[in-house]
Protein backbone atom coordinates (compact mmCIF):
# COMPACT_ATOMS: atom_id res chain seq x y z
CA UNK A 1 0.00 0.00 0.00
CA UNK A 2 2.60 2.95 0.64
CA UNK A 3 4.14 2.15 -2.72
CA UNK A 4 0.72 2.56 -4.39
CA UNK A 5 0.06 5.99 -2.53
CA UNK A 6 3.76 6.61 -4.23
CA UNK A 7 2.48 6.51 -7.49
CA UNK A 8 -0.56 8.55 -7.48
CA UNK A 9 0.97 12.17 -7.05
CA UNK A 10 3.02 11.23 -10.28
CA UNK A 11 -0.69 10.43 -12.17
CA UNK A 12 -1.36 13.98 -11.24
CA UNK A 13 0.45 16.49 -12.35
CA UNK A 14 -0.30 15.87 -15.99
CA UNK A 15 -4.48 16.89 -15.70
CA UNK A 16 -3.57 19.69 -12.81
CA UNK A 17 -2.64 22.38 -15.94
CA UNK A 18 -5.01 21.76 -17.98
CA UNK A 19 -8.20 22.40 -15.28
CA UNK A 20 -5.52 25.46 -13.92
CA UNK A 21 -6.29 23.92 -9.89
CA UNK A 22 -3.40 23.32 -7.54
CA UNK A 23 -2.20 19.56 -7.07
CA UNK A 24 -3.97 17.38 -4.33
CA UNK A 25 -1.27 16.65 -1.93
CA UNK A 26 -3.41 13.41 -0.61
CA UNK A 27 -6.51 11.22 -1.37
CA UNK A 28 -7.29 13.54 -4.40
CA UNK A 29 -10.57 11.52 -5.64
CA UNK A 30 -12.03 12.68 -1.84
CA UNK A 31 -10.98 16.14 -2.12
CA UNK A 32 -12.45 16.33 -5.59
CA UNK A 33 -15.98 14.82 -5.08
CA UNK A 34 -17.41 17.99 -3.22
CA UNK A 35 -16.16 19.82 -6.87
CA UNK A 36 -19.07 18.80 -8.64
CA UNK A 37 -22.53 17.71 -6.26
CA UNK A 38 -24.96 15.79 -7.40
CA UNK A 39 -28.49 14.69 -6.16
CA UNK A 40 -27.46 11.25 -5.30
CA UNK A 41 -25.46 11.52 -1.64
CA UNK A 42 -22.11 11.50 -2.21
CA UNK A 43 -20.18 8.33 -0.58
CA UNK A 44 -18.49 8.59 2.40
CA UNK A 45 -14.31 8.03 1.70
CA UNK A 46 -12.92 5.63 4.10
CA UNK A 47 -8.98 4.74 4.64
CA UNK A 48 -9.57 1.34 2.55
CA UNK A 49 -10.49 2.97 -0.22
CA UNK A 50 -7.85 5.24 -1.33
CA UNK A 51 -6.10 2.51 -3.45
CA UNK A 52 -9.02 2.68 -6.01
CA UNK A 53 -7.84 5.83 -8.46
CA UNK A 54 -5.65 2.91 -9.46
CA UNK A 55 -8.08 1.24 -11.33
CA UNK A 56 -9.45 4.38 -12.99
CA UNK A 57 -7.06 7.24 -13.91
CA UNK A 58 -9.23 8.96 -16.63
CA UNK A 59 -11.65 9.82 -14.65
CA UNK A 60 -9.82 13.10 -12.32
CA UNK A 61 -9.44 14.78 -15.11
CA UNK A 62 -12.77 14.92 -16.98
CA UNK A 63 -14.40 16.53 -13.73
CA UNK A 64 -12.41 19.56 -12.83
CA UNK A 65 -13.79 20.71 -16.20
CA UNK A 66 -17.50 21.20 -14.73
CA UNK A 67 -17.61 24.72 -13.63
CA UNK A 68 -18.14 24.77 -10.11
CA UNK A 69 -21.63 25.77 -8.60
CA UNK A 70 -22.23 29.37 -6.98
CA UNK A 71 -22.60 29.33 -3.17
CA UNK A 72 -26.50 29.38 -2.01
CA UNK A 73 -26.89 33.09 -0.13
CA UNK A 74 -27.88 32.09 3.65
CA UNK A 75 -31.39 32.60 4.75
CA UNK A 76 -31.65 35.85 7.14
CA UNK A 77 -32.65 34.16 10.39
CA UNK A 78 -36.23 35.02 11.71
CA UNK A 79 -36.62 37.38 14.59
CA UNK A 80 -38.63 36.80 17.62
CA UNK A 81 -40.94 39.25 17.71
CA UNK A 82 -40.61 42.47 20.43
CA UNK A 83 -41.96 42.25 24.01
CA UNK A 84 -45.67 42.88 24.66
CA UNK A 85 -46.74 46.48 26.10
CA UNK A 86 -48.23 47.95 28.53
CA UNK A 87 -48.64 45.20 31.07
CA UNK A 88 -50.71 45.93 33.51
CA UNK A 89 -53.26 44.37 36.42
CA UNK A 90 -56.66 44.27 36.12
CA UNK A 91 -58.50 42.29 39.10
CA UNK A 92 -57.07 40.89 42.36
CA UNK A 93 -58.97 38.40 44.21
CA UNK A 94 -57.94 36.03 47.28
CA UNK A 95 -56.68 33.22 44.49
CA UNK A 96 -56.40 34.89 41.57
CA UNK A 97 -55.16 37.97 39.18
CA UNK A 98 -55.98 38.93 36.31
CA UNK A 99 -53.55 40.42 33.63
CA UNK A 100 -54.02 43.14 30.42
CA UNK A 101 -51.07 43.75 28.02
CA UNK A 102 -51.09 44.94 24.14
CA UNK A 103 -49.59 42.89 21.14
CA UNK A 104 -46.37 43.95 20.27
CA UNK A 105 -45.39 45.94 18.09
CA UNK A 106 -43.06 43.82 15.14
CA UNK A 107 -44.45 40.02 15.56
CA UNK A 108 -41.71 39.16 13.25
CA UNK A 109 -42.06 37.06 9.74
CA UNK A 110 -43.09 33.68 11.47
CA UNK A 111 -46.15 35.47 12.92
CA UNK A 112 -47.58 35.52 16.85
CA UNK A 113 -48.18 31.81 17.80
CA UNK A 114 -49.48 33.32 21.29
CA UNK A 115 -48.30 34.49 25.06
CA UNK A 116 -46.89 32.73 28.02
CA UNK A 117 -47.47 34.30 31.14
CA UNK A 118 -44.63 33.05 34.07
CA UNK A 119 -45.06 33.21 37.57
CA UNK A 120 -42.13 33.83 40.39
CA UNK A 121 -42.73 34.42 44.41
CA UNK A 122 -41.34 37.16 45.82
CA UNK A 123 -37.76 36.49 47.53
CA UNK A 124 -37.36 32.97 44.45
CA UNK A 125 -35.50 33.08 41.05
CA UNK A 126 -37.49 30.24 39.84
CA UNK A 127 -39.90 31.12 36.97
CA UNK A 128 -42.54 28.90 36.05
CA UNK A 129 -45.43 29.21 32.90
CA UNK A 130 -48.97 29.53 34.30
CA UNK A 131 -50.32 28.44 30.77
CA UNK A 132 -49.38 24.67 29.46
CA UNK A 133 -49.65 26.28 25.51
CA UNK A 134 -49.55 29.58 24.00
CA UNK A 135 -52.54 31.76 23.87
CA UNK A 136 -53.35 34.95 21.19
CA UNK A 137 -55.69 36.74 23.96
CA UNK A 138 -54.04 39.58 25.50
CA UNK A 139 -56.14 39.00 28.59
CA UNK A 140 -55.48 36.38 31.04
CA UNK A 141 -56.49 34.98 34.45
CA UNK A 142 -53.74 33.73 36.99
CA UNK A 143 -55.70 30.89 38.85
CA UNK A 144 -55.08 29.42 42.04
CA UNK A 145 -52.88 31.52 43.61
CA UNK A 146 -52.51 31.38 47.73
CA UNK A 147 -53.81 34.13 49.66
CA UNK A 148 -51.90 36.75 51.09
CA UNK A 149 -48.59 35.78 48.62
CA UNK A 150 -46.63 38.19 46.57
CA UNK A 151 -45.58 37.06 43.10
CA UNK A 152 -43.76 38.57 40.06
CA UNK A 153 -45.24 37.99 36.80
CA UNK A 154 -44.10 38.77 33.50
CA UNK A 155 -45.44 37.95 29.96
CA UNK A 156 -43.58 36.97 27.11
CA UNK A 157 -44.35 36.69 22.93
CA UNK A 158 -44.13 33.66 21.12
CA UNK A 159 -43.79 32.56 17.41
CA UNK A 160 -41.39 30.09 15.72
CA UNK A 161 -38.59 32.36 15.58
CA UNK A 162 -38.62 32.24 19.87
CA UNK A 163 -39.64 33.79 22.62
CA UNK A 164 -39.70 37.87 22.65
CA UNK A 165 -38.06 39.59 25.56
CA UNK A 166 -40.40 39.55 28.47
CA UNK A 167 -42.45 42.21 30.16
CA UNK A 168 -42.58 42.53 33.24
CA UNK A 169 -44.65 44.49 36.20
CA UNK A 170 -42.37 46.69 38.09
CA UNK A 171 -44.04 45.36 41.35
CA UNK A 172 -44.84 42.33 43.27
CA UNK A 173 -48.36 41.68 43.42
CA UNK A 174 -49.73 40.88 46.67
CA UNK A 175 -52.75 38.35 46.13
CA UNK A 176 -55.99 39.49 48.12
CA UNK A 177 -59.38 40.87 47.07
CA UNK A 178 -59.30 44.64 46.11
CA UNK A 179 -63.07 45.73 46.38
CA UNK A 180 -62.27 48.80 44.86
CA UNK A 181 -59.48 49.32 41.81
CA UNK A 182 -58.25 52.44 42.31
CA UNK A 183 -59.21 55.41 40.61
CA UNK A 184 -57.89 59.02 40.69
CA UNK A 185 -60.51 61.89 40.40
CA UNK A 186 -58.74 64.67 39.03
CA UNK A 187 -60.39 67.90 39.36
CA UNK A 188 -61.46 69.66 36.13
CA UNK A 189 -59.09 72.84 36.72
CA UNK A 190 -56.25 70.91 37.07
CA UNK A 191 -56.45 68.99 34.11
CA UNK A 192 -54.87 71.65 32.34
CA UNK A 193 -51.33 73.84 33.32
CA UNK A 194 -52.16 75.04 36.67
CA UNK A 195 -49.87 78.66 36.60
CA UNK A 196 -49.32 80.14 39.93
CA UNK A 197 -46.73 83.45 40.62
CA UNK A 198 -43.63 83.57 42.18
CA UNK A 199 -43.46 83.39 45.75
CA UNK A 200 -47.93 82.20 46.04
CA UNK A 201 -48.36 79.01 47.59
CA UNK A 202 -49.55 76.11 45.87
CA UNK A 203 -52.58 73.93 47.69
CA UNK A 204 -53.57 71.40 45.52
CA UNK A 205 -56.14 68.27 46.62
CA UNK A 206 -56.78 65.54 44.19
CA UNK A 207 -59.43 63.20 45.49
CA UNK A 208 -59.05 58.96 44.59
CA UNK A 209 -60.91 56.14 45.42
CA UNK A 210 -59.46 52.85 45.97
CA UNK A 211 -60.11 49.86 48.62
CA UNK A 212 -58.19 48.56 50.46
CA UNK A 213 -56.63 51.73 51.47
CA UNK A 214 -54.39 52.32 48.17
CA UNK A 215 -50.65 53.49 48.31
CA UNK A 216 -49.71 57.21 46.79
CA UNK A 217 -46.50 58.00 44.87
CA UNK A 218 -46.00 61.47 43.85
CA UNK A 219 -42.91 61.24 41.53
CA UNK A 220 -41.26 64.27 39.26
CA UNK A 221 -39.20 63.35 36.25
CA UNK A 222 -39.05 59.31 37.45
CA UNK A 223 -37.52 61.13 41.43
CA UNK A 224 -39.03 61.29 44.35
CA UNK A 225 -40.13 64.69 45.37
CA UNK A 226 -38.03 66.91 47.39
CA UNK A 227 -39.61 66.76 51.26
CA UNK A 228 -37.91 70.23 51.91
CA UNK A 229 -39.94 72.38 49.74
CA UNK A 230 -42.97 70.09 48.85
CA UNK A 231 -45.37 68.91 51.92
CA UNK A 232 -47.72 65.92 50.76
CA UNK A 233 -50.14 64.73 52.96
CA UNK A 234 -52.70 61.55 52.31
CA UNK A 235 -55.93 60.49 53.68
CA UNK A 236 -57.60 57.54 52.50
CA UNK A 237 -59.75 59.98 49.95
CA UNK A 238 -57.79 62.39 48.86
CA UNK A 239 -53.92 63.52 48.51
CA UNK A 240 -53.08 67.33 49.59
CA UNK A 241 -49.58 68.71 47.39
CA UNK A 242 -48.61 71.82 49.17
CA UNK A 243 -45.19 74.49 48.69
CA UNK A 244 -45.47 76.95 50.70
CA UNK A 245 -44.17 79.68 48.09
CA UNK A 246 -43.81 78.65 44.77
CA UNK A 247 -40.29 79.34 43.04
CA UNK A 248 -39.74 78.77 39.27
CA UNK A 249 -37.95 75.94 39.76
CA UNK A 250 -41.24 74.61 40.77
CA UNK A 251 -42.45 74.15 37.58
CA UNK A 252 -42.57 70.96 35.91
CA UNK A 253 -44.87 68.06 35.63
CA UNK A 254 -45.79 66.21 38.78
CA UNK A 255 -46.53 62.67 38.02
CA UNK A 256 -49.86 60.58 40.94
CA UNK A 257 -49.49 56.98 41.24
CA UNK A 258 -52.67 54.94 43.05
CA UNK A 259 -51.44 51.81 43.77
CA UNK A 260 -53.41 48.50 45.03
CA UNK A 261 -51.26 45.10 44.69
CA UNK A 262 -49.65 45.82 41.56
CA UNK A 263 -53.54 47.81 39.99
CA UNK A 264 -52.71 50.94 39.72
CA UNK A 265 -53.89 54.11 38.48
CA UNK A 266 -52.10 57.90 37.02
CA UNK A 267 -52.36 61.24 36.54
CA UNK A 268 -50.07 64.23 35.87
CA UNK A 269 -50.21 67.52 37.60
CA UNK A 270 -48.48 70.24 34.98
CA UNK A 271 -47.39 73.34 37.09
CA UNK A 272 -45.86 76.21 36.17
CA UNK A 273 -44.73 79.34 38.36
CA UNK A 274 -44.64 82.69 36.77
CA UNK A 275 -43.00 86.01 37.53
CA UNK A 276 -42.48 89.08 35.28
CA UNK A 277 -40.16 89.17 32.48
CA UNK A 278 -37.44 91.23 32.18
CA UNK A 279 -36.66 94.27 29.91
CA UNK A 280 -36.54 94.22 26.31
CA UNK A 281 -33.01 94.36 24.70
CA UNK A 282 -31.49 96.66 21.96
CA UNK A 283 -33.72 99.52 21.86
CA UNK A 284 -32.93 101.89 19.29
CA UNK A 285 -34.91 104.78 17.37
CA UNK A 286 -34.38 104.02 13.71
CA UNK A 287 -35.76 106.90 12.34
CA UNK A 288 -37.35 110.28 12.85
CA UNK A 289 -39.00 112.21 9.65
CA UNK A 290 -41.91 114.63 9.89
CA UNK A 291 -43.94 113.76 13.15
CA UNK A 292 -42.91 110.57 12.92
CA UNK A 293 -40.46 108.23 14.99
CA UNK A 294 -39.38 104.57 14.34
CA UNK A 295 -38.43 102.44 17.00
CA UNK A 296 -36.76 98.74 17.25
CA UNK A 297 -36.49 96.11 19.86
CA UNK A 298 -35.79 92.55 20.40
CA UNK A 299 -37.22 90.02 22.97
CA UNK A 300 -36.45 90.25 26.87
CA UNK A 301 -33.91 87.67 27.81
CA UNK A 302 -36.42 86.38 30.61
CA UNK A 303 -39.43 85.52 29.73
CA UNK A 304 -40.66 85.22 33.32
CA UNK A 305 -41.24 81.30 32.60
CA UNK A 306 -44.50 82.94 30.24
CA UNK A 307 -45.29 83.49 26.98
CA UNK A 308 -44.80 87.40 25.81
CA UNK A 309 -48.11 89.14 25.07
CA UNK A 310 -46.82 92.52 23.87
CA UNK A 311 -44.93 95.11 24.48
CA UNK A 312 -46.20 98.95 26.05
CA UNK A 313 -44.44 101.89 24.73
CA UNK A 314 -44.24 105.47 26.50
CA UNK A 315 -43.01 108.66 25.12
CA UNK A 316 -41.12 111.67 27.69
CA UNK A 317 -41.11 115.14 26.25
CA UNK A 318 -38.02 117.17 27.19
CA UNK A 319 -40.01 120.11 29.25
CA UNK A 320 -42.34 118.42 31.42
CA UNK A 321 -40.49 115.07 31.94
CA UNK A 322 -43.72 112.93 32.19
CA UNK A 323 -44.29 109.62 31.02
CA UNK A 324 -47.25 109.11 28.75
CA UNK A 325 -48.14 105.60 26.93
CA UNK A 326 -48.32 106.06 23.07
CA UNK A 327 -48.76 102.11 22.86
CA UNK A 328 -51.28 100.23 24.78
CA UNK A 329 -49.64 97.29 23.84
CA UNK A 330 -48.10 96.44 20.97
CA UNK A 331 -47.56 93.12 19.46
CA UNK A 332 -44.25 93.30 17.16
CA UNK A 333 -40.82 94.43 17.86
CA UNK A 334 -40.76 97.74 16.62
CA UNK A 335 -43.55 100.51 16.04
CA UNK A 336 -43.69 103.78 14.68
CA UNK A 337 -45.36 106.96 16.68
CA UNK A 338 -46.60 109.57 14.89
CA UNK A 339 -48.67 112.74 15.99
CA UNK A 340 -46.14 114.29 18.21
CA UNK A 341 -45.17 118.30 18.50
CA UNK A 342 -42.98 120.14 16.57
CA UNK A 343 -40.40 121.67 18.41
CA UNK A 344 -40.18 119.28 21.62
CA UNK A 345 -37.43 116.42 22.33
CA UNK A 346 -38.63 113.04 22.90
CA UNK A 347 -37.54 109.81 24.75
CA UNK A 348 -38.96 106.39 24.72
CA UNK A 349 -39.25 103.42 26.67
CA UNK A 350 -40.28 100.15 26.33
CA UNK A 351 -41.82 97.65 28.85
CA UNK A 352 -42.42 93.36 27.93
CA UNK A 353 -45.93 92.11 29.10
CA UNK A 354 -46.36 88.59 29.89
CA UNK A 355 -49.59 87.12 31.55
CA UNK A 356 -47.56 87.79 34.84
CA UNK A 357 -48.26 91.91 34.22
CA UNK A 358 -45.43 94.03 32.65
CA UNK A 359 -41.57 93.74 33.28
CA UNK A 360 -40.35 95.67 36.45
CA UNK A 361 -37.89 97.87 34.22
CA UNK A 362 -37.81 99.04 30.84
CA UNK A 363 -35.80 99.68 28.13
CA UNK A 364 -35.27 103.25 27.55
CA UNK A 365 -33.50 104.88 24.31
CA UNK A 366 -30.03 106.28 24.15
CA UNK A 367 -30.89 109.25 21.83
CA UNK A 368 -33.76 111.87 21.79
CA UNK A 369 -35.81 112.33 18.87
CA UNK A 370 -36.03 116.27 18.06
CA UNK A 371 -39.27 117.29 16.15
CA UNK A 372 -37.68 120.35 14.10
CA UNK A 373 -39.67 122.82 12.29
CA UNK A 374 -39.77 122.42 8.53
CA UNK A 375 -39.05 125.77 6.66
CA UNK A 376 -41.14 126.12 4.15
CA UNK A 377 -42.91 129.27 2.68
CA UNK A 378 -46.87 128.97 2.43
CA UNK A 379 -48.43 129.02 -0.36
CA UNK A 380 -51.77 129.22 -0.35
CA UNK A 381 -53.97 127.00 -2.94
CA UNK A 382 -55.03 128.80 -6.07
CA UNK A 383 -58.77 127.90 -6.19
CA UNK A 384 -60.00 128.47 -9.77
CA UNK A 385 -63.17 131.03 -10.20
CA UNK A 386 -66.29 129.09 -11.14
CA UNK A 387 -69.05 130.33 -12.93
CA UNK A 388 -72.25 130.13 -10.66
CA UNK A 389 -74.96 131.13 -13.22
CA UNK A 390 -77.43 129.20 -13.85
CA UNK A 391 -80.73 128.82 -15.29
CA UNK A 392 -84.48 127.40 -12.87
CA UNK A 393 -83.91 123.75 -12.38
CA UNK A 394 -86.38 121.70 -10.61
CA UNK A 395 -84.44 118.81 -8.33
CA UNK A 396 -88.16 117.64 -6.74
CA UNK A 397 -91.14 118.07 -8.96
CA UNK A 398 -94.78 118.49 -7.34
CA UNK A 399 -96.66 115.62 -7.28
CA UNK A 400 -100.46 114.70 -7.45
CA UNK A 401 -102.34 115.42 -4.20
CA UNK A 402 -105.99 113.71 -3.13
CA UNK A 403 -107.19 115.79 0.02
CA UNK A 404 -110.76 116.17 1.89
CA UNK A 405 -112.82 119.59 1.60
CA UNK A 406 -112.27 121.59 4.96
CA UNK A 407 -108.58 120.37 5.84
CA UNK A 408 -105.54 122.39 4.78
CA UNK A 409 -103.07 121.09 2.14
CA UNK A 410 -99.43 121.46 1.03
CA UNK A 411 -97.83 121.58 -2.32
CA UNK A 412 -94.16 121.35 -2.03
CA UNK A 413 -91.00 121.27 -4.93
CA UNK A 414 -87.86 121.99 -4.77
CA UNK A 415 -85.54 124.08 -7.36
CA UNK A 416 -82.45 125.87 -8.08
CA UNK A 417 -80.38 128.17 -10.08
CA UNK A 418 -78.20 131.59 -9.55
CA UNK A 419 -79.50 133.99 -9.49
CA UNK A 420 -82.34 133.36 -7.32
CA UNK A 421 -85.58 132.51 -9.59
CA UNK A 422 -89.16 133.96 -8.82
CA UNK A 423 -91.65 131.48 -7.95
CA UNK A 424 -94.78 132.31 -9.59
CA UNK A 425 -97.77 129.60 -8.82
CA UNK A 426 -100.31 129.00 -10.99
CA UNK A 427 -104.40 127.12 -10.79
CA UNK A 428 -105.34 125.86 -14.23
CA UNK A 429 -102.68 128.36 -15.73
CA UNK A 430 -103.97 131.35 -14.62
CA UNK A 431 -101.76 133.31 -12.00
CA UNK A 432 -102.51 132.90 -8.05
CA UNK A 433 -102.11 136.87 -7.05
CA UNK A 434 -102.78 137.81 -3.34
CA UNK A 435 -105.51 136.06 -1.97
CA UNK A 436 -105.67 135.17 1.51
CA UNK A 437 -107.09 131.58 0.45
CA UNK A 438 -103.13 130.62 -0.48
CA UNK A 439 -99.87 131.12 1.36
CA UNK A 440 -96.70 130.81 -0.91
CA UNK A 441 -93.47 130.35 0.28
CA UNK A 442 -89.54 129.61 -0.40
CA UNK A 443 -86.76 128.86 1.86
CA UNK A 444 -83.28 127.71 0.41
CA UNK A 445 -84.93 126.16 -2.76
CA UNK A 446 -87.67 124.64 -1.20
CA UNK A 447 -91.29 126.16 -2.47
CA UNK A 448 -94.13 125.07 -0.86
CA UNK A 449 -97.91 126.88 -1.13
CA UNK A 450 -100.66 126.12 1.29
CA UNK A 451 -104.44 126.01 0.58
CA UNK A 452 -106.44 126.62 3.30
CA UNK A 453 -109.81 124.89 4.02
CA UNK A 454 -110.24 123.45 0.10
CA UNK A 455 -113.40 123.30 -1.36
CA UNK A 456 -114.07 120.87 -4.64
CA UNK A 457 -113.97 124.50 -6.61
CA UNK A 458 -110.29 124.47 -5.27
CA UNK A 459 -109.43 120.98 -7.05
CA UNK A 460 -107.15 121.70 -10.51
CA UNK A 461 -104.13 121.87 -12.14
CA UNK A 462 -101.62 123.59 -10.02
CA UNK A 463 -98.16 124.92 -11.46
CA UNK A 464 -95.03 126.04 -9.94
CA UNK A 465 -93.01 128.38 -12.33
CA UNK A 466 -89.70 129.64 -12.06
CA UNK A 467 -87.84 132.39 -13.95
CA UNK A 468 -84.57 134.09 -13.75
CA UNK A 469 -82.78 135.84 -16.40
CA UNK A 470 -80.79 132.70 -17.96
CA UNK A 471 -84.17 130.87 -18.40
CA UNK A 472 -87.58 129.63 -16.69
CA UNK A 473 -88.78 126.23 -15.69
CA UNK A 474 -92.20 124.66 -14.46
CA UNK A 475 -93.57 121.73 -12.97
CA UNK A 476 -97.59 120.23 -12.50
CA UNK A 477 -99.41 118.86 -10.47
CA UNK A 478 -103.17 117.80 -10.10
CA UNK A 479 -105.15 118.42 -6.85
CA UNK A 480 -108.55 115.83 -6.29
CA UNK A 481 -110.54 117.26 -2.91
CA UNK A 482 -113.03 114.97 -2.01
CA UNK A 483 -116.49 116.01 -0.66
CA UNK A 484 -119.98 117.32 -1.67
CA UNK A 485 -120.49 120.67 -3.24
Amino acid sequence: PEKETEQTPKEEPAPAPAAEEPPVPEHPPAAEQPSAPTDEPAPVPTAEATPAPEEGPPAPPAEPQAPAPEPKPEKPKAEPPSSPLSLAVEEVSENSVTLTWKAPEQTGRSGLDGYVVEICKDGSTDWTAANEEPFLSTRYTIQDLGSGDKIHVRVKAVSASGASVPATLEQPVLIREILQLPRIRMPRHLRQTYVRHVGDAVNIMIPFQGKPQPEVIWTKGDQPLDTNRINIRNTEKDTIFYIRQAQRSDSGKYELAVRINGAEDKATLDIRVIEPPGPPQNLKLVDVWGFNVALEWTPPLDNGNSEIKGYMVQKSDKKSGKWFTALERCTRTSCTISDLIIGNTYSFRVFAENACGLSEKAAVTSGVANIKKTKTAYQPEKIPQRDMMEPPKFTQPLTDRTTTRGYSTHLFCCVRGFPQPKIIWMKNQMEIREDPKYIAMIKQGVCSLEIRKPSPFDGGIYTCKAVNPLGEASVDCKLDVKGKI
